[in-house]
């Protein structure tokens, strides 16, 4: 009997199963793949998320540092930036793996390749069937990803209004080559994908070139891809990857009775950016403390709630205001994304969001004051 079984070594999982070691959990994480394993993400990591880092990120696994953005629309493109890293560019496979170490430094059982098939809460336990082995625990974090259903477990899967789906392809290219198109920023194409946006983000090999948008509006994202791609002078072959992506700041739910949702599984994302790996890491280890809370601090089985208001008060408005500003965007796209193209004032605003300097409830009621977007 586990205190915690963890289902992911994602970094929602693995942030759970670094900070159940550190607090003395009895863990098991089960993950289905052997790592390093690839992973379709433009890699941008926030400092907000880098915050949440009880070690330094070492610098081999330091891509690019980034301090703006180009935000095209059309024919319109303006350029901003701050005098302060804002993200800092990784290959997942890399960076992920990382995060997985760092869990097993702690001392907790980490059993790679394992796929879990089902898990079913009973009033005493949860029992966790894999292909190999049945366990039990005395609760269990699911942090499997968008594409797990697992999570049905809790919630029913998204509608096609409710995520989204983007494909990603890496284009090599010389560092030169790199610097002289991009420098310290990335590029977001608005206009090109229905609820969304393109990038091209720089790496020390490559670019990552992706579309993603919400389901429902992008039926064809691999022609959406291929145009972006040849609009944007990437005329090889490239291998495409596509994958789902939860549409944050909706509300659903994510905790059971000795369950716990974490990261995508719980549909914690940035509905305008897309970006979710702050969201991950720190639901991970919420989890993993409300858990210690009850196993070595004398809580109880239903003080497992305080899990959802604590997600709620460290991120949820701003993943609902995310969500208002996405659909405030994309319903007037004309209008709203000339005017976020003619500004620089609007763009370096923005740039304060993602840095984490302002949320989105502050900046949606600026945007408001300060333009007509309708």
């Amino acid at each position: 009997m586990y205190d915690v079984i963890i289902v992911g070594g994602g970094p929602s999982g693995a942030s759970a199963g670094r900070r159940a070691g550190i607090l003395g959990l009895d863990a098991l994480l089960l993950e289905k793949e052997d790592f390093p394993r690839y992973k379709p993400c433009g890699g941008a990591l926030s400092d907000h998320a880098i915050s949440y880092l009880d070690f330094e990120l070492p610098e081999e696994v330091i891509e690019w540092e980034v301090t703006g953005a180009k935000v095209i629309f059309k024919e319109q493109m303006i350029e901003a930036h701050k005098d302060y890293r804002l993200l800092t560019l990784v290959s997942r496979d890399v960076f992920d793996n990382l995060l997985l170490e760092k869990a097993k430094e702690t001392g907790i059982k980490v059993h790679t390749r394992e796929k879990v098939l089902s898990c079913r809460e009973t009033p005493e336990f949860v029992e966790v069937e894999t292909k190999e082995n049945t366990y039990r625990a005395k609760f269990v974090i699911i942090s499997e990803g968008a594409h797990g259903l697992l999570k049905t477990c809790l919630r029913p899967l998204d509608t096609k209004d409710e995520y989204g789906v983007c494909v990603v392809a890496e284009v090599p290219a010389e560092v030169k080559e790199i610097e002289e198109r991009l420098g310290k920023a990335i590029e977001m194409h608005f206009g090109v994908a229905g609820g969304g946006y393109g990038w091209v983000f720089p790496h020390k090999t490559y670019y990552s070139v992706g579309v993603g948008g919400i389901a429902r509006d992008l039926p064809h994202p691999k022609e959406a891809m291929l145009e972006f791609l040849k609009e944007n002078g990437f005329e090889g072959e490239y291998k495409l990857h596509g994958h789902k992506i939860p549409r944050g700041g909706i509300k659903r739910k994510v905790v059971g009775s000795r369950i716990l949702l974490c990261g995508d599984a719980a549909g914690f994302v940035d509905a305008f950016s897309g970006e979710g790996l702050a969201y991950a890491i720190r639901s991970g280890q919420l989890a993993a403390e409300v858990i210690s809370g009850i196993c070595l601090e004398g809580g109880k089985a239903k003080d497992l709630k305080k899990y959802e208001s604590l997600c709620q008060a460290e991120f949820g408005t701003h993943l609902k205001y995310s969500l208002m500003f996405s659909k405030v965007m994309h319903r007037f796209p004309e209008k709203t994304f000339r005017i976020f193209t003619s500004s620089e004032k609007m763009v370096d605003k923005y740039l304060e969001v993602v840095g984490l300097s302002m949320d989105y409830k502050d900046f949606l009621r600026w945007s408001l004051l300060n333009f007509k977007f309708k």
